[in-house]
């Protein structure tokens, strides 16, 4: 593929701080087209580009997710929250209605829905987000699985036809404290967008509205799974119970992951 060895390719990405720098190359080389296309690449990544906006892609659950540049990088401990929805979807003879707020790629969504389509009885899949650029790539990803997506403020785009059917709502909402920001690594504070990332003074903004608004939407007996971190989930619980849904907090060590469920009382 290249003039320049792999070994060149690894150097100078070890250089630039890439700590994985044997396993970018490899995925470099084996994502361009062109000489010419992977010496860009190499140049991007060198510069600070994230990863996947440089190939393209990320890999979630198993999955190839599109992800273009200035839009969210699905991460991997946010696969412990679509252990977490699989396993509190309902089992029933219908398909399963899931909504992903705050959607970014889609990933969360598109991972969910493939999980239950193998097990289950299909879904019925709708996801929004305020960033016109994620609703464009999410749309790249979930339009071919039938998925729909809306452009707007949390549940402001959503169809009223929504209300009160959604089984299982997942979000991973901004939940990174204002003051914060400033200390993620720069491939965050660089090239993601702001308003993906800033959860102001406490980082549970938008999780707060999230919540607040969840038990209209969610059918009876159906589950809100929020990804938050550990220090700010007893406060989540709390805003759960607080809007009339019933909270319990999961968490994983091995993937750095904490999910917040709240379910809605079945009627």
């Amino acid at each position: 593929m290249s003039p320049v060895p792999p070994s060149a390719i690894i150097t100078r990405l070890r250089a630039a701080g890439c700590v994985f720098a044997e396993d970018e190359a490899e995925l470099l080389i084996s994502t361009a087209r062109t000489p010419d296309e992977l010496t860009t690449m190499v140049d991007q990544r060198v510069a600070g580009l994230p990863l996947e906006h440089v190939l393209g892609w990320a890999e979630f659950c198993g999955l190839r997710i599109a992800v273009d540049p200035e839009v969210f990088v699905p991460r991997r401990r946010t696969e412990f929250l679509i252990d977490q929805a699989e396993a509190a979807a309902p089992s029933g003879p219908s398909p399963t209605v899931i909504l992903d707020l705050c959607c970014g790629t889609g990933a969360m969504g598109a991972a969910l829905a493939a999980a239950l389509n193998s097990d289950q009885n299909g879904v019925e899949l709708h996801a929004a987000d305020l960033h016109p650029a994620a609703v464009r790539c999410a749309r790249r990803n979930l339009a071919p699985i039938g998925g729909q997506v809306y452009e707007g403020d949390l549940y402001e785009p959503l169809p009223a036809t929504l209300r009160g059917r959604v089984d299982i709502l997942i979000a991973s909402p901004p939940y990174v404290p204002t003051e914060a920001i400033r200390l993620l690594p720069s491939e965050a504070r660089v090239h993601e967008p702001l308003v993906a990332l800033d959860g102001g003074a406490d980082g549970l903004d938008v999780v707060r509205r999230v919540i607040a608004e969840a038990p209209a939407w969610l059918a009876p007996g159906g589950h809100l799974l929020v990804e938050t971190s550990e220090r700010q989930a007893s406060r989540t619980a709390e805003d759960m119970a607080a809007a009339g849904l019933t909270p319990r907090v999961a968490g994983s060590e091995d993937r750095y992951a904490t999910v917040v469920i709240g379910t809605k009382t079945a009627q």
